[in-house]
């Protein structure tokens, strides 16, 4: 009799284990002939040597099926088990699987072109109106990198411009009054890793969530950096992003220009990049139009209507730029 102690180290303890450990039993049940005892990443099996061994092969496997798919069916265990290959999840198209194996995958043409740059250049430029799913792809992109250890780290980041609201309204300190601003990026993040694995991710900073102002004075290697709401940096913050690629890294940079909320007499940063950068090799661009919205369908009609009048009335809101190298209309999401 040996004892062998197995480390958990990729997947999600949560989700390996199951709902009130379900999983463990099922797999306690497939070896009658072994003692096991599991507390966290830790799984400390005794009993014969060979036998120990294949147990070991299997929970290595049925860890990596579980990293892949987020997700550890019955059926699954029972075929890996045994020694049996079990069922592939058809993967064509598909960026990561998500939470319980929901597969995150582009949707429309534009977003399968947001993909493909991101592919073949270090920085990506990804522009157009709200529901279009850019931050989405974006960070589905960035935490495939990272599953797939093509990076050591995730860095997501926005400037944090009021939209109408004042950040010292907002109550606590300063980590309370920023979070808001960021909780688009956690949304995402909350939908494609396990609630645990997150944790240990943001604890260890391997994803690391962050106000613009904090990236100066860096320098990102091995990494893939997301900058969203672009069109709300000035000039000098989007320079100031954009000189921090370092080695082995990737940026994206998502934008809507037309809900700039920077006072009228600042210039959108990204406008000006788009405009300095045009032309540069390793820099990609992809549009994307109202007929890309995913989010609900009165989204997009919202977006056409808010056109009409604009094209109507001719006429600046309150929220026009004024010299500001052709800032349009803003307008909230």
């Amino acid at each position: 009799m040996i004892e062998r102690i197995i480390i958990i180290e990729k997947a999600d303890p949560q989700s390996f284990y199951g709902v009130n450990n379900n999983n463990m039993q099922l797999i306690r049940n497939l070896f009658p002939k072994l003692r096991m005892a599991a507390r966290g990443s830790v799984i400390k099996v005794i009993g014969d040597d060979a036998e120990t061994s294949v147990f070991e092969k299997r929970i290595h496997e049925l860890e990596d099926y579980c990293v892949k798919y987020n997700n550890l069916p019955e059926d699954v265990i029972i075929d890996i088990v045994r020694g049996e290959q079990p069922n592939e999840k058809k993967s064509d198209g598909v960026i990561i699987f998500g939470i319980n194996g929901k597969p995150i995958s582009a949707r429309n043409p534009n977003q399968h072109k947001l993909v493909e740059a991101f592919q073949n250049n270090d920085l990506t430029f990804a522009l157009g109106p709200a529901g279009t799913g850019k931050t989405y792809i974006a960070i589905a992109l960035a935490v495939r990198a990272l599953k797939n250890r093509e990076v050591r780290k995730i860095i997501l980041s926005r400037p944090a411009v009021e939209a109408g609201e004042r950040l010292g309204f907002l109550p606590g300190d300063m980590k309370d009054k920023i979070d808001p601003y960021l909780q688009p990026l956690y949304d995402a993040l909350e939908d494609m890793i396990p609630p645990l694995k997150l944790k240990e991710y943001m604890d260890t900073n391997v994803i690391q969530i962050a106000p613009l102002a904090f990236m100066r004075g860096r320098t990102l290697n091995d990494a893939v950096i997301v900058l969203d709401e672009a069109q709300n940096t000035t000039t000098h913050q989007i320079k100031m992003f954009l000189t921090r690629l370092g080695m082995n890294a990737k940026m994206i940079i998502t934008g809507d220009t037309s809900q700039i909320d920077l006072p009228r007499t600042t210039i959108s940063g990204l406008k000006q990049a788009l405009k300095v950068l045009e032309g540069v090799k390793g820099i990609g661009k992809v549009e994307f139009g109202k007929k890309d919205i995913v989010r609900h369908s009165l989204v997009q009609r919202i977006v056409e209507a808010y056109e009409h009048f604009d094209k109507q009335t001719g006429q600046q809101d309150e929220n026009t730029p004024v010299n500001n190298e052709g800032n349009e209309k803003t307008y909230q999401d």
